[in-house]
């Protein structure tokens, strides 16, 4: 979640310079970076001075004085922020380092140190460097060249004051180095300077042929003062001519260089020997620039300004021309990028004057030749040309008071793009004209309600206003937006209502004549729906009449007129075909005259009326000439779709293709015919009935004073009973929406393969295929191999049998199998044993001709084939039978006797012992192909031979000299048992053997056994210790395993997310997905991840620190990952954790462990990087030779640095990742933090470190002196930086500095967060991404490395069309969310994530075609976005939900949006219930402000029905039907309250409407459907089950029952209603920090009771209320269990809406918590508020704060306020005549008496706070007798109602439950009508909403202490949360007992 509060100011300086005023500025090696923004020159100084100070001090001293000097004249007045500190500190320190340093001088002065300082730097580092290769010299040559430059300075300034000559070879030395230092700057990926054309990089033809093609300059027009400069190009010229900023030309020559390069790859396969740009790649780029600038100039029928000369030679360049001038208008544009068709305006003038200039025009006014509007001198592009529409995007961000003010009350970013929609926007004129209306301000105090009495201001005259669309706060918008589909349901409803109620009411009644007239009559409320669509667009749309056109406005007007006279005309002709018309009918009939009936009018109205609709409908299903029809730019097909459609820009041409178009359909189609029958069977039929019998039924006896007593038909009653069944209907869709996409997604999961490979054993059993499945799925195909798709799959199963080839494919698998494995040892997921048996042996052993299969699946096969062997009794078959049935053991049983044959052979050198060997070995493979092994020899002695042997291998691993007579004596021991117990049949033939070999050998008189065991005694017999390779210990120890491990190895890995990972990965790769290109061959793409200031790496006092449970985050971590950190410390060769503290290296690695395992900046780079090692392995695999591929990639790894020549392959792996993959993290503050010695810049800069290739964007804010002398203070100046890591020397010697280097610094027009944070940040830092796709990453994110593996395929579907209409534009991944295993909440959390990013993103890929973009882990075509606005929008609070924008807009400009599930990129989410709750708060503030929004208005108009359906129910929907959800309580609890309450429901009792009311039990079963959280746990379910088994689902989904998940998912309905609603009303959405710490810790009652008050405890309590009421004054005639059930659900929600926080909370129900939460809960709620005192100290400025949002509302939001206030008033009024002291008085003056009542109370109230102001000091005695008689007479007056008036208990109670809502209404009006409250009054409204806080507060915090009394509670509580711990060995019960013992015994050591 990057930065959302935009670029708040660094913090004050004096806290920055604190440790350095004492005086240790520069003990540290990052002081150099310490350095005031305004002072920045000095840097690279101080720089240069830690750099040399270990070398000679008296230099470094020397440098700083410099530094020192140097700033006193950048800024002699100290005038810029922390200067006058800095000098200070630098002062002391160089007067304390004076004279030490002074001593240490060699030579006689300083001046004559320096040079000689000088000359030895230059010799040892410039000269011996001289002739580059590599990269890393490259970057030490350029560092060298600095450094010289800035001792040059030094030297010259000491010189200058002791009056000395400079030497003259140091002259000439110097002159050499400030060539160079111009030659080589940092660079970011291509060094394109003339010196490194020999780096790895630069030798590629594709990039040369690029280079080449950018430096035909041949025949531009340079300028007359232009100097030649060496190497220039293109873009120099266009920074000439137009002043664009040098490093804005620089960043955008390598954007230019590498997109080209890697797309002419790309086009020719094989690159020729000489480099020429393919003409095909210029072709594809430049269309994919000005795909959207063509289309631009089309709309708005202008010529565009792309013109191409006729000259074949001449038209590369031009091409060129132009796309270096897009980019790098576009590199500069700032916030403007925002604003893709302003920059098309922008363009077409410049690319306009280029043509002029290069056709070499003359200007009519000047007789010369043109020259560019705006250009010539530095910045001017900046300054003349971004800076002014900057300042009007300023201006209006400005008048949105940070997003306070009304949407209508200023542009944002799509109004001021809009404009440009516009032919009108030609009348800003070229060069723009200053005064046109575009840059018209309006004065920004000038508010328009104060205007709107007097006459209207020119200023507001001026002011352009919104464009096209205005977001006005209003629930107006759901209908105005999908006014189709309501207007559906609402004719459906009616139709379904006349059917059930005339005739039969079966369906089929529709065909009887009257039926059917009756049904014909929803054609008239089409029509007044129409009218009320058109007459809401022009409210609606009002305030944006100023920027409308002529033909707009008239379109606006015709469609209001036409829909009137339809509501005319259809009425009028409907009454006439009646003969005996019903009531509604006669009354038209009695206005018109009654002539005779004529019914053909009616039927041709309706088909005139219907017209247009028909021509809709044939459109519909011939998509592509709809596509057609809406991109036309022909005048009569305009004027027929401006009818239909105003016309856009935007959203034309989005129609799918045919079979989609059917897909989508059918699911509708089946969906709403089901939801159809269920709402006219269930809910409508059913009540026809009774609602008839109650409206004949007359009630004469009501229970109050009824108003309208005579009123007919009883219709409060059918109002009370209809109204939540007619919500249910309109809200059920959503339900059966729920259950469609469970079944639909669900199918094409599994279709999609999704989780055939889910277990252990499901892996072991197709292991055999996965080399096949790699192979062709990772591995890029030979020419020869053909592909067939049906066979793909089963090529695997062929595999093994391939042998010509079958080496390189099993080197392949090897490699990549083997760098996942290792992936997962290094994130300890596995341990040492584990990673032995996963691995395949990395170096291939050529001898033996079999696969080698990973140890675990051999593992503990040759012990049980030897018991096997040992008991056979001379049957070979058999045995062999036995054996060949277990795939795996044939192979181990194979692989150990060819190893150990080939081992014994390398080992027996000897001549006589080789015969032996040879004898034996040969008889034994004789016996075997023979098949009479076991007949011919002695099994049993097998187990001897066995021990003999692994004692044999033991010893090979030691390899020691000291050995050698052991291993002589076990070989002996060997031969013996294999010659004398085993081969016993040839133990002749053996002996006559060793005989003949011994004969002549002078050992005559010796017996055969002695000379025996002289055998491989002797010298030189036997090869050990053995010479040692790599290859050759992997064997060993691989044979070492097969051998010796006895256990199975089922479980291996042990490690859940470890399987997780390897079934997920394994089942991927039999999905189906686009085969991989090689990686020189593939699409390049970037990642981008937005940072703003969340942890980047846990320091170890993060890590320590206790929270008051004494739980720190290590030993939270340790708990809950126990074999992860065991598998750490094995890793790390360590016992403990105190022996991991003792050293530096060993801490650090302790810091990552964790920051791998929290939400951190370092778990997010490590993820990504992943890609790059990726794509090193998989070019290696591409590009390798056979013998290199055959000594794999691990030994080109373990080459050393210095051996040059041998590291060409790895620079060429290197250089190809380099063109592919770019990783940018956009860190906004970085510059702040590092200036002011932030941990968080040092934590960054060490990522870049250890990634050399990682970037950083930041947003730098620097001070210069004001060009007016006049002012103080400094200037702020912005600029957009990208740093890289200065590369680490190699040279021990040097001290070690963590430095970063400026590759760009782009300045900016100013501060760059004008809007919504993340998106500002993401769009300064999107000019240094690189290459076609663009993947957006957050930072809550994590990446695999056997994923990574597979992004190479996932870019190939950029290339195919999904649905052959258009390529894809996003494409969509799956999540993997890791965040689930911390506490239930964060297990329920993480499923419901998981099947939204899963099945959910499934369904609306494919088929319902409305996917968005939702965030995170998806890829962008990054041309595509960048050219139509970036990947997010910005505009303040209406984009809060900035990343779904991103997909609207994607759609909207006919992108396409795919999902694919064979890759996944891991997420974390928010664990504990307060932090979910600020989650789902901000996304149902997020889709409140959608609704309003333009984008979602276009598209509910521009899709057709059924996709305009899909879109509403996945987004904005979804939010309000869980608002109905809410909504449907409500309605039916206060019609309740009005039935008990006016006697109505007791009168009516009888009725059977009343009585059992089938329907409204089902509309109640449907709204706890959804309260309890089923529509989630549907698709969670289904997901489950499809990738783990239903039977996982089903336990998993029982235990989250057991659980509580439907208290949580009840208790999130009310936060998503609460913000939804909110925000659609008020406003008041904003980014809310739901913070991302893992260490669950105990709320305070206070904090959840500010969190909760307003969402759920005062509608949970209003609730309870209503329940209560109705259970007292219904109990009389109802059965108690009729009651029950029907409001069991809500009594559910009550609890759930109180409860919850306090379940959910840790240790929430632990005695002491509660009592110090009681006194933190009272001190709160006591103090007193104020300016500066924030809502957690004190309840006032809290209950201020609360009511913000009513501040900025406006009119139409105080207003629903207020009538929603209203509800609570009727309590009184119903409930007062209950009263037994009414005495059964109906008379309207009980009520009356009843509000004097309250006055009264008001007024005592009032007095005695006025009492306690005036004269509890002076009168203390007076006011405490005034108190008393207040409490005696209130005594006095309830003892006479009780003994005179009879007044009981319940009447007690009534009173309470009468007053208390009424006080509340009160309470929301008085709040609504602040401005209007007198000041005095205002404190006596505090003080009764403290009542009733304090009031609240009680009820909730009783149950909770009463429960916490018993100490099981906790004990329960504490089991529920963390479960899912508890299963994985957590004592979590330890954790919260506080775990303090160990760690007090370690703070005492």
């Amino acid at each position: 979640m990057s930065s959302r509060a935009g670029s708040s100011q660094p913090p004050p300086p004096r806290q920055i310079m604190r440790t350095q005023t004492a005086g240790n500025l520069g003990d540290t090696a990052f002081d150099s970076e310490v350095v005031p923004s305004s002072l920045s020159e000095i840097a690279p100084i101080l720089r240069v001075a830690n750099e040399v100070e270990a070398s000679n001090p008296r230099v470094a001293y020397l440098c700083r004085f410099y530094a020192f000097e140097k700033a006193h004249r950048l800024d002699p007045n100290s005038s810029g922020r922390g200067v006058r500190q800095f000098k200070t500190a630098l002062l002391q320190r160089l007067e304390r380092e004076n004279d030490p340093t002074l001593m240490g001088r060699v030579k006689k002065s300083d001046a004559r140190e320096m040079q000689d300082f000088y000359q030895q730097y230059y010799k040892k580092y410039i000269q011996a460097l001289q002739n580059v290769v590599d990269k890393a010299d490259r970057a030490k040559l350029t560092k060298a060249y600095q450094t010289a430059n800035v001792l040059f300075e030094v030297l010259k300034a000491v010189n200058l004051t002791q009056s000395i000559e400079v030497d003259k070879e140091i002259l000439e030395a110097q002159t050499n180095v400030e060539e160079k230092t111009k030659i080589y700057v940092p660079y970011n990926i291509l060094p394109l300077d003339p010196d490194s054309a020999n780096q790895a990089i630069m030798s590629y033809p594709e990039i040369q042929a690029a280079v080449f093609a950018l430096r035909n300059t041949r025949g531009l027009p340079w300028p007359r003062d232009h100097e030649k400069k060496k190497g220039e190009d293109i873009l120099d010229w266009l920074q000439e001519m137009f002043g664009f900023q040098k490093d804005n030309v620089a960043n955008q020559r390598e954007h230019l260089i590498s997109l080209l390069a890697n797309v002419h790859i790309r086009q020719i396969p094989k690159p020729d020997m000489q480099p020429k740009l393919d003409d095909r790649a210029l072709t594809e780029v430049m269309k994919k620039l000005f795909k959207n600038y063509k289309k631009w100039c089309k709309y708005l029928d202008r010529k565009s300004s792309l013109w191409l000369p006729t000259i074949q030679q001449e038209v590369q360049q031009r091409k060129l021309l132009y796309m270096g001038l897009y980019l790098l208008i576009w590199g500069e544009a700032a916030n403007l990028r925002f604003m893709p068709e302003c920059l098309c305006y922008i363009y077409h003038h410049m690319a306009f004057e280029l043509y002029g200039m290069l056709a070499g025009n003359v200007s009519p006014m000047t007789g010369e030749n043109v020259k560019p509007a705006y250009g010539g001198e530095e910045e001017a592009f900046l300054r003349k040309v971004v800076t002014p529409i900057y300042e009007v995007i300023q201006r209006e961000a400005e008048r949105s008071k940070r997003g306070k003010s009304k949407h209508s009350q200023w542009r944002n970013y799509d109004d001021l793009n809009e404009y440009f929609w516009s032919v009108d926007c030609f009348r800003l004129g070229w060069p723009m004209r200053a005064d046109a209306d575009f840059f018209w301000r309006l004065p920004i105090e000038q508010n328009h309600e104060k205007n709107e009495d007097n006459k209207p201001s020119t200023g507001r005259d001026k002011w352009v206003g919104k464009v096209n669309f205005v977001e006005i706060r209003s629930f107006w918008h759901i209908f105005r937006s999908f006014d189709r589909m309501w207007g559906f349901f609402i004719l459906c409803l009616q139709a379904m209502i006349i059917v059930a109620s005339n005739g039969s009411g079966q369906p089929s009644a529709i065909f009887t004549g009257d039926v059917f007239k009756k049904v014909l009559s929803i054609f008239i409320t089409a029509a007044i729906l129409k009218l009320g669509q058109a007459v809401l667009d022009v409210i609606l749309n009002w305030k944006a009449q100023r920027s409308m056109s002529f033909y707009v406005k008239l379109r606006y007007i015709l469609k209001v007129v036409s829909a009137a006279a339809w509501v005319i005309v259809l009425p009028v002709t409907y009454a006439y075909t009646w003969k005996n018309p019903p009531g509604f009918a006669q009354t038209i009939k009695n206005w018109f005259g009654n002539n005779s009936n004529s019914p053909s009018l009616f039927i041709l109205a309706v088909v005139i009326y219907l017209a247009p609709n028909m021509l809709a409908a044939v459109l519909f299903l011939f998509p592509f000439i709809r596509r057609l029809l809406e991109s036309s730019n022909y005048r009569i097909v305009m004027l027929m779709m401006w009818w239909s459609q105003p016309r856009l820009y935007v959203g034309r041409g989005m129609h799918e293709s045919a079979f989609s178009l059917f897909k989508y359909t059918l699911f509708w189609v089946l969906l709403i015919i089901t939801k159809l029958a269920f709402s006219f069977y269930i809910e409508i039929k059913p009540l026809v009935g009774p609602t008839k019998s109650i409206m004949t039924f007359r009630v004469t006896n009501f229970q109050w004073h009824e108003f309208f007593p005579r009123a007919k038909n009883n219709i409060g009653v059918v109002i009370a009973l209809w109204a939540p069944i007619i919500l249910v209907y309109f809200m059920d869709t959503q339900i059966w929406y729920a259950i469609f996409s469970t079944l639909f997604g669900g199918i094409y999961g599994a279709f999609r393969r999704l989780g055939e490979i889910r277990t252990l054993g499901m892996l072991r059993s197709r292991f055999q295929s996965l080399p096949g499945a790699f192979n062709s799925c990772l591995i890029p195909a030979e020419k020869s191999d053909v592909k067939k798709k049906g066979i793909l799959r089963f090529f695997s199963r062929s595999f093994p049998e391939v042998p010509s080839n079958k080496e390189k494919e099993a080197a392949r698998f090897a490699q990549l199998w083997n760098k996942i494995i290792s992936s997962f040892r290094e994130e300890d997921l596995i341990d040492n044993k584990e990673m032995n048996l996963l691995l395949v042996p990395y170096w291939a052993d050529r001898d033996l001709d079999l696969i080698q299969w990973p140890p675990f699946l051999l593992a503990s096969k040759i012990p049980i084939a030897l018991d096997m062997a040992k008991d056979s009794d001379s049957r070979d078959k058999e045995l062999k039978k036995r054996i060949g049935s277990d795939h795996y053991m044939k192979c181990a049983v194979r692989e150990c006797y060819a190893s150990s044959k080939n081992i014994i052979k390398y080992l027996v050198h000897g001549d006589r012992e080789k015969k032996v060997i040879d004898y034996i070995f040969s008889e034994v493979d004789k016996r075997l192909e023979e098949d009479n092994l076991i007949k011919e020899y002695r099994m049993s002695a097998l187990p001897s031979l066995y021990e003999h042997f692994v004692k044999l291998i033991g010893f090979l691993l030691e390899n020691k000299e000291e050995a050698r007579n052991e291993v002589v004596i076990i070989f002996q021991d060997m031969l013996e048992v294999v010659v004398r117990d085993i081969m016993m049949e040839d133990e002749d033939h053996v002996s006559s053997l060793v005989d003949s070999i011994h004969n002549g050998s002078g050992h005559e008189g010796m017996t055969p056994i002695e000379q025996r065991h002289q055998l491989f005694a002797s010298f030189g017999a036997i090869n050990f210790p053995t010479p040692v390779s790599e290859a050759w210990k992997e064997k060993i120890n691989r044979l070492h395993l097969l051998l010796t491990t006895k256990e199975s190895a089922m479980d291996v890995p042990s490690n859940l997310e470890a399987r997780r990972r390897i079934s997920f990965f394994s089942n991927s790769l039999f999905m189906e997905m686009p085969p991989a290109p090689k990686v020189r061959n593939m699409l390049s793409f970037s990642v981008l991840t937005p940072y703003y200031t969340e942890e980047v790496l846990f320091s170890l006092r993060d890590l320590e620190e206790q929270n008051e449970d004494g739980v720190s985050i290590l030993f939270y971590l340790q708990k809950i990952f126990p074999d992860e950190w065991k598998n750490f410390l094995e890793r790390k060769n360590c016992k403990t954790e105190e022996e991991l503290k003792e050293s530096p290296d060993l801490e650090e690695d302790l810091r990552l462990w964790a920051s791998y395992r929290g939400q951190t900046l370092t778990r997010t780079v490590r993820g990504m990087m992943y890609y790059r090692e990726a794509l090193e392995v998989q070019a290696f695999l591409d590009m390798a030779e056979h013998k290199d591929l055959m000594e794999g990639y691990k030994a080109i790894e373990m080459i050393p640095e210095d051996d040059k020549g041998e590291r060409s392959l790895k620079a060429q792996c290197e250089a190809v990742a380099d063109m592919k993959f770019t990783y940018v993290v956009s860190c906004q503050q970085y510059g702040i933090d590092k200036r002011s010695g932030n941990a968080r810049a040092q934590d960054i800069l060490r990522l870049m470190t250890k990634y050399p290739s990682l970037r950083v964007a930041y947003i730098d804010e620097v001070e210069e002196p004001s060009q007016d002398k006049t002012k103080k203070i400094n200037d702020k100046v912005y600029y957009s930086a990208l740093v890289k890591a200065v590369p680490k020397s190699s040279d021990v010697s040097e001290p070690t500095q963590n430095l970063d280097q400026v590759i760009y610094r782009i300045k900016l027009p100013g501060p760059a967060m004008l809007g919504e944070g993340k998106p500002e940040n993401q769009n300064h830092a999107i000019i240094f991404t690189r290459g076609e796709g663009l993947q957006t990453i957050d930072m809550n994110q994590d990446n695999y490395m056997e994923e990574a593996l597979k992004m190479r395929n996932l870019l190939q579907e950029f290339l195919k069309r999904h649905d052959g209409v258009r390529f894809p534009s996003i494409l969509g991944l799956r999540e993997h969310i890791f965040t689930g295993s911390v506490s239930s909440l964060a297990w329920f959390m993480s499923n419901q994530e998981t099947s939204f990013v899963t099945i959910g993103q499934r369904l609306l890929a494919n088929p319902l075609k409305v996917r968005f973009h939702y965030g995170h882990p998806d890829v962008f075509d990054r041309l595509f976005h960048l050219t139509r606005g970036g990947v997010s929008k910005a505009s303040k609070v209406i984009n809060l939900s900035e990343d779904i924008f991103a997909g609207f807009n994607s759609t909207l400009r006919e992108g396409n949006v795919t999902h694919h599930e064979y890759i996944q990129v891991g997420k974390g989410r928010d664990v504990g219930l307060n932090q979910i709750s600020m989650f789902e708060a901000k996304i149902a503030n997020g889709n409140g402000e959608q609704t309003l929004s333009r984008d979602i208005y276009r598209l509910g108009h521009r899709f057709d029905f059924f996709r305009m359906l899909s879109c509403y129910f996945t987004t904005v929907g979804f939010y309000f039907s869980t608002l109905l959800t809410v909504l449907i309580v409500y309605v039916f609890l206060y019609g309740r309250l009005y039935l008990v309450l006016s006697g109505l429901e007791e009168a009516l009792s009888q009725q059977p409407g009343i009585r059992d009311n089938k329907p409204l039990q089902v509309a109640l079963a449907s709204q706890s459907f959804v309260q309890i959280g089923y529509l989630t746990a549907l698709p969670m379910l289904m997901e489950i089950g499809l990738e783990r088994g239903f039977r996982t689902a089903l336990s998993e989904f029982i235990l989250m029952q057991l659980q509580l998940a439907p208290v949580f998912f009840t208790f999130s309905l009310g936060t998503k209603t609460h913000y939804y609603g909110r925000t659609l009303l008020h406003g008041g959405a904003k980014y809310r920090p739901t913070g991302r710490g893992f260490v669950v810790f105990h709320a305070k009652f206070a904090e959840n009771y500010r969190l909760y008050s307003r969402s759920h405890f005062v509608k949970g309590i209003e609730m309870m209320i209503l329940l209560i009421v109705y259970e007292i004054f219904g109990q009389t005639y109802r059965s108690a269990v009729a009651y029950v059930l029907i409001t069991i659900s809500l009594w559910f929600m009550v609890g759930t809406w109180l409860f919850a926080p306090f379940l959910f909370n840790p240790s929430g129900f632990e005695w002491q918590k509660i009592v110090d939460d009681w006194t933190d809960w009272n001190k709160w709620i006591s103090n007193r508020g104020g300016i500066g005192v924030p809502p957690e100290k004190s309840w006032e400025s809290w209950w201020e704060e609360e009511q913000e949002h009513l501040r900025h509302s406006g009119k139409r939001g105080i207003i629903a306020e207020i009538l929603l206030a209203l509800r609570f008033f009727i309590y009184q009024y119903g409930l007062v005549y209950h009263l037994s002291i009414v005495k059964k008085t109906r008379s309207f003056l009980v009520y009356g008496a009843s509000w004097l009542v309250i006055l009264l109370i008001l007024f005592v109230m009032k007095a005695v706070s006025v009492g306690r102001r005036r004269f509890s000091a002076s009168y203390q005695l007076m006011f405490r007798l005034f108190k008393g008689m207040i409490f005696l007479t209130f005594v006095t007056i309830l003892v006479s109602l009780i003994a005179f008036l009879h007044m009981t208990i319940q009447d007690i109670i009534v009173l309470i439950l009468a007053f208390m809502p009424t006080g509340w209404g009160m309470l929301l009006i008085a709040q609504a009508l602040k401005p209007l409250v007198p000041t005095g009054f205002w404190g006596s409204v505090r003080t009764l909403a403290r009542g009733y806080e304090i009031i609240m507060g009680l009820l909730l915090f009783t149950p909770v202490a009463f429960l916490a009394w018993f100490p099981f509670v906790s004990e329960f509580q504490t089991r529920m949360l963390f479960n899912q711990a508890f299963s994985r060995g957590l004592q979590i019960s330890r954790i919260l007992g506080g775990q303090r013992k160990d760690r007090s015994s370690r703070h005492k050591e």
